[in-house]
């Protein structure tokens, strides 16, 4: 009786997790990437803006908890197959890629509408399965894509014309940014998909090799790359120096990220990408009103009809999916009985 209760928790325990996790994640990600820090010598306020140097130590610290999940779990910490090899190193360079389209948006966009983009991760999802591994879904997908759009193209819109100081109005280079993000992302997840179901691998497995391959990655163009045009890695290195108050910051956000990210693949390689980005949108709503209450964003009535838009396609995704569920459960229980006799 015992784990079939444990069973039955197994996902409200995740979706938990992953909301503690990743609510605490974006408060400190617009934090770190929005507040200006003063620094210790001049007392001039700066803005941090490394990207790739912030996702460099994300993927670090995940691959050091993912080691520990790993020996925690008794999984044996083994080298991956050429074709594996080759799948982590696409999925991880898509990912660099597309978080850097994500924070260049912040710079274009407020934060409250990035997350309300980045809550659409359906769509890409749902249009890269089918692009790529040609995957069918049934109607309430497209239903929610096509409320999904309306509410974000609604939200985008309905941004006040004017703006006080503090406030950022978002451009349509912005929005543009934040597509590309979410295309990168869609293929991503559709691409994880196919190699769990190909090599059947664990999620811890999946967590750790993509994060040591996204290590890899970034510190190389760091190194070996970015130089050529500006010096990231010594900026932020000295950025961080002169104002170390934002040490805790990136590494508290470094940590909520990395725990966050074993319930996320724990989700993914359990119960598919679709649970997974149903679970996530809905998580970035609160992070939208966490937002709006916590930097005092402004939103006027119509975008939050849009917000509302939304997260209303998402809910009816998520019911209808589940009755679609439970429908094949009890098909397969009849088809079970009806062999026997």
């Amino acid at each position: 009786m015992a784990p079939a209760i444990l069973k039955y928790l197994e996902l409200p325990f995740c979706v938990l997790g992953i909301y503690g996790c990743y609510l605490t994640w974006g408060i400190l990600q617009e934090g770190v990437s929005t507040v200006s820090y003063p620094s210790i010598k001049t007392g001039e306020m700066g803005r941090f803006k490394y990207f790739i140097f912030l996702n460099l130590i994300q993927s670090i610290i995940t691959s050091i908890v993912a080691c520990i999940y790993l020996i925690s779990k008794g999984e044996k910490i083994s080298i991956p197959n050429k074709g594996l090899i080759s799948s982590y190193f696409i999925v991880a360079l898509i990912q660099s890629v597309a978080s850097q389209f994500g924070y260049k948006s912040l710079k274009y966009i407020n934060y409250p509408t990035m997350i309300l983009g980045k809550s659409c991760k359906l769509v890409p999802v749902v249009v890269m399965n089918f692009l790529l591994y040609k995957k069918k879904y049934p109607w309430n997908k497209y239903v929610t894509v096509v409320l999904v759009t309306i509410g974000v193209s609604l939200f985008t819109l309905l941004q006040p014309a004017k703006a006080g100081a503090a406030e950022k109005t978002n451009s349509v280079f912005g929005i543009v940014l934040l597509l590309i993000n979410l295309i990168l992302d869609g293929t991503t997840n559709s691409t994880q998909d196919k190699i769990f179901s190909k090599y059947k691998i664990t999620s811890s497995q999946m967590m750790l090799w993509m994060n040591v391959f996204s290590s890899i990655i970034m510190t190389i163009y760091l190194i070996a790359i970015h130089p050529l045009g500006n010096h990231e890695l010594v900026n932020a290195i000295g950025f961080v120096a002169e104002r170390p108050e934002i040490i805790k910051h990136i590494i508290l956000f470094g940590l909520c990220g990395a725990v966050g990210q074993v319930f996320i693949f724990y989700v993914l390689g359990n119960f598919g990408s679709i649970v997974l980005v149903t679970i996530t949108v809905t998580r970035k709503m609160l992070s939208i009103v966490m937002s709006v209450v916590w930097y005092n964003h402004k939103l006027v009535l119509g975008q939050w009809v849009a917000v509302a838009t939304v997260f209303a396609g998402i809910i009816l995704d998520t019911v209808v999916g589940i009755q679609q569920k439970r429908k094949k459960q009890e098909e397969k229980k009849l088809n079970k009985k009806n062999k026997k006799n």
